[in-house]
C-alpha cells in the first residue's frame, strides 16, 4: 500500500472514531480536551520535536535551556486549566486536606529550589510539573469523573495507536531508530524511542484492559458488543506495538498490572485481605529470589543481560556522586552542569535520567524526598485499599497503577518531571470528591427525561471521583 493512501485510511479511521465517540453524548465538558491534548504531547513527542525546530541534545546545556515553543504551549495549558477550575470553584482547601502527604511532597519539591545550583531551571521545571494535578483536578471535575476517565484513554489510544503502526511500517523514517552503538533497528511510533513507545502502550493496555472487564460485568446489549470488539481491537494493536518496541520494562510491568485487576477479580478472593495477599506476594517472590534466583532467570528470558543494559554500573556511579544524601542537589537538578557532562563523557548513550526512579528521587531530593515520597505511595495505597470495598472496580485500577508504576520505576525512572506514568499515579492517588446533588442524580439515572447542560454540570455536578458507583449504563 503507498503510504500516502495509508496515511490517508489512518485519518479517516481516526476520524470516525471520534465522531462514534461524540456520537454517543459522553457525560463529559469540552474541557476534556485541555488533558487529553496534555496526554497526546507527554505521550509522543513535544510541538517542537513535531515541527522539527528541537529534539537534538547535543549537550547538558540544551537539556537546561529547553524549548521556548514547548515551555509556551505547556503554560498555556496549565493557564487555561486553572481559568476552567476557577470557574467550577474548586475548593482548594478540601483538596488540600484530602490529599495532605502529596501536598507536603510537592511544597518540598518547591523548597529545594532555594539550594539548586540551577534554581532558575529548577523553578520552571517545578511550575511545569504542577500541570499534572491541575490537569487531574479537571477530570475530578467534570459531571462523571469515572466516563472523563474512560473518554480520555479512549481517545488518546484513538490517536497514538493508529499513527504509531502507520509511521512504523509505512513512514519508517519517523517511526524508527537505530542504535548509535549497535546500529541495530528500533520501534518508535509517535515517540522518539523504544522505551518511550512501551510506556504508552503499558499505559494504554492497562486501563484499555481495565475498561474490558469492566465493561463485561454489564448488561448485555448490542453497544455493549461493539464496545468489547472495539477494546478487544486496540488490545491486540497495543500487543504488537510492545512486541516492536520490545521494552522489557514496560512488558513486565504490563504484566503486574493486568495479573493484578484479573486477580482481585476472582470470585474466591477476599478484597479485605489484600494486605495479606500483598505479604504472601512479596514473601513468596523473596523466598523464590532466595532459594531460586528467579531474577537473574527472568531477565535472562526477557533477553536482557545481568548488568540491566549499563544500568548497574551507571547506578554504582550515581551513588558515588550524590551532593548531599539528605536533601539532594534540588529539584530537576542533579542532571545539570559538570556533572551531567562527566557522564555524558563516560557513557555513549549519553543518560538523563538514573534508569530509577527512587534512586532518580534521592539524586535529586535526597532522603527527604524519597521517605516523603514513599508516604504519598502509601497513603494512595491505603485509599486504594478502602476504595477497593465501596467501588471495587476503581479500586482494583489504583492497585494495579500503584504495583505497575513500582515495579516499572526499578529500571527507569518515572517519578519525576511530566512522565505520563506519573500522570497516571496522580489520577489514582488524587482525592477530591464532592456532595451529590440532585441535578446530577437525576441525570445519571439511566431512562432520565431531562438532561442538564454540560455547563449546568460541569458547575453543579455532585459525583465524586471516588466512593460513587455508576449504575449500569452503556459506554
Amino acid at each position: 500500500m503507498p503510504p500516502t493512501l495509508a496515511l490517508l485510511l489512518t485519518t479517516c479511521f481516526v476520524v470516525f472514531l471520534f465522531w462514534r465517540d461524540l456520537r454517543e453524548r459522553p457525560r463529559v465538558t469540552r474541557a476534556l480536551w485541555i488533558p487529553l491534548l496534555w496526554m497526546l504531547i507527554t505521550e509522543s513527542r513535544s510541538v517542537s520535536q513535531w515541527l522539527g525546530f528541537w529534539g537534538t541534545y547535543n549537550s547538558p546545556a540544551d537539556l537546561a535551556d529547553g524549548s521556548p515553543l514547548d515551555r509556551l504551549v505547556f503554560l498555556s495549558l496549565e493557564v487555561v486549566g486553572l481559568l476552567v477550575l476557577v470557574r467550577r470553584r474548586v475548593s482548594w482547601s478540601t483538596l488540600l486536606s484530602r490529599n495532605v502527604w502529596l501536598m507536603i511532597f510537592l511544597a518540598y519539591c518547591g523548597l529545594s529550589i532555594v539550594w539548586s545550583d540551577f534554581p532558575f531551571v529548577a523553578l520552571k521545571r517545578w511550575i511545569k510539573s504542577l500541570g499534572l494535578p491541575l490537569m487531574f483536578m479537571i477530570l475530578a471535575t467534570e459531571p462523571d469523573p469515572r466516563e472523563a476517565l474512560v473518554r480520555l484513554i479512549k481517545r488518546s489510544a484513538y490517536v497514538l495507536v493508529p499513527f504509531s503502526i502507520l509511521l512504523i511500517k509505512y513512514y519508517p523514517s519517523l517511526g524508527r531508530e537505530f542504535s548509535p552503538w549497535s546500529g541495530a533497528a528500533m520501534n518508535t511510533g509517535v515517540t522518539t524511542n523504544k522505551n518511550e513507545l512501551g510506556y504508552v502502550c503499558l499505559i494504554l493496555g492497562l486501563l484499555l484492559f481495565w475498561h474490558f472487564v469492566t465493561t463485561l460485568r454489564r448488561e448485555k446489549t448490542p453497544k455493549r458488543r461493539k464496545e468489547l470488539f472495539l477494546t478487544a481491537g486496540f488490545l491486540c494493536m497495543i500487543c504488537w506495538l510492545l512486541y516492536m518496541a520490545n521494552s522489557a520494562t514496560s512488558l513486565m510491568s504490563l504484566a503486574v498490572g493486568v495479573s493484578i485487576v484479573m486477580f482481585l477479580g476472582l470470585s474466591f478472593v477476599n478484597r479485605r485481605h489484600t494486605v495479606s495477599y500483598l505479604i504472601a506476594a512479596l514473601v513468596t517472590l523473596s523466598y523464590a529470589e532466595l532459594a531460586f534466583g528467579v531474577t537473574d532467570t527472568l531477565i535472562a528470558y526477557l533477553g536482557r543481560d545481568s548488568g540491566l543494559s549499563g544500568r548497574v554500573e551507571l547506578w554504582n556511579e550515581l551513588r558515588s556522586m550524590v551532593i548531599s544524601p539528605i536533601i539532594g542537589a534540588g529539584f530537576e537538578s542533579f542532571w545539570l552542569g559538570t556533572r551531567a557532562e562527566l557522564l555524558w563523557a563516560h557513557h555513549w548513550w549519553r543518560p538523563n535520567q538514573a534508569h530509577n526512579g527512587y534512586l532518580e528521587t534521592y539524586l535529586n531530593l535526597g532522603w527527604i524526598g524519597v521517605m516523603l515520597l514513599l508516604a504519598w505511595i502509601a497513603s494512595a495505597f491505603a485509599k486504594a485499599r478502602a476504595t477497593l470495598l465501596s467501588d471495587f472496580d476503581f479500586g482494583r485500577l489504583q492497585l494495579a497503577v500503584i504495583a505497575t508504576v513500582l515495579v516499572y520505576n526499578y529500571t527507569e525512572g518515572a517519578l519525576k518531571g511530566l512522565h505520563p506514568l506519573l500522570f497516571l499515579l496522580y489520577i489514582v492517588a488524587m482525592e477530591y470528591p464532592r456532595a451529590r446533588s440532585s441535578s446530577a442524580g437525576n441525570a445519571s439515572r439511566p431512562g432520565a427525561e431531562t438532561r442538564p447542560s454540560r455547563r449546568t454540570q460541569a458547575h453543579k455536578s455532585s459525583i465524586a471521583w471516588r466512593n460513587h458507583r455508576l449504575e449500569p449504563s452503556e459506554p
